[in-house]
């Protein structure tokens, strides 16, 4: 992206050229140049928003001469844009087997009436980016084919969801939100380092168990009885029970053991 927008630069009149890719639902700029103050900067544009959103819904360039006062596009980004003081702007979204994967832009900040002159060499940028995100996409793919994933070693894998275990103890007696927000980021990385295929399409693929229900069957995992858990967890025994029959419900499973299987398989356990 940051070559991209470089030769947006340089292959333009526009004396301001930024650009990023698209990415969970939002462009999120990640390269400028040429820009005079930093106002530009943390911008995250989302389809339909804002030129360079109305450009990734048509998959064309879109283009405003007076960005200031356009009834064309939505204004969502006008502390970025006008913060810039830019008043000319060209979106072009970077299109991969029909969909969008990024919007260039270039600006100007005196208004100029923009033609194929310059959007043509424009286009072929992002299309020269489109390009090689396609080829990196094709990598990307074969080497998953080439390379399947590997199972952990027993040692390892016991390791882990003894790990996984204890977070989620220790995560049952905290109560700072932001604090368990972050406890609940390293329990995603557990989960993704446990290297279990992706479970296949079925009852068990869409059960969501509940904080506590997880907390109750990864001690089960480790074998635990329920008055165990309910001393790891700060719980009553009969408590325990009750979000164990809860979770064992969701995973149709008869038996705990049952549950905490199924739980791996659908990839809510490591």
């Amino acid at each position: 992206m940051a070559g991209a927008v470089r030769e947006l630069a340089r292959r333009t009149r526009f004396p301001v050229a930024f650009g990023g890719l698209f990415e969970d639902g939002v462009v999120s700029v990640t390269s400028i140049v040429g820009n005079r103050t930093h106002r530009l900067d943390g911008l995250r544009v989302r389809p339909e928003r804002g030129l360079g959103g109305r450009a990734m819904i048509e998959l064309r360039p879109r283009m405003t001469n007076d960005y200031r006062t356009s009834q064309q596009i939505t204004h969502d980004y006008d502390m970025f844009v006008l913060g810039e003081g830019l008043r000319t702007l060209l979106a072009i979204p970077v299109v991969v087997d029909g969909r969008p994967r990024g919007v260039l832009y270039g600006g100007a900040w005196a208004r100029s009436q923009i033609g194929g002159v310059t959007t043509a060499p424009a286009v072929g940028v992002a299309q020269s980016l489109a390009n090689e995100l396609r080829i990196r996409d094709e990598v990307e793919r074969r080497l998953r084919a080439a390379t399947p994933e590997q199972s952990l070693p027993t040692a390892q894998r016991e390791e882990l969801r003894e790990s996984f275990a204890e977070l989620r103890s220790i995560a049952a007696t905290v109560t700072d939100e932001t604090l368990r927000e972050r406890l609940a980021g390293l329990e995603r990385r557990l989960l993704g380092l446990a290297g279990e295929p992706t479970p296949p399409p079925g009852p068990v693929s869409t059960v969501r168990l509940s904080r506590r229900e997880t907390d109750v069957l990864s001690c089960a995992a480790m074998g635990s009885t329920n008055a165990e858990i309910a001393a790891q967890l700060g719980l009553r025994e009969g408590t325990v029970k009750a979000y164990l029959g809860s979770a064992m419900s969701k995973l149709d499973a008869s038996t705990r053991h049952a549950a905490v299987a199924r739980a791996r398989r659908a990839g809510l356990l490591p």
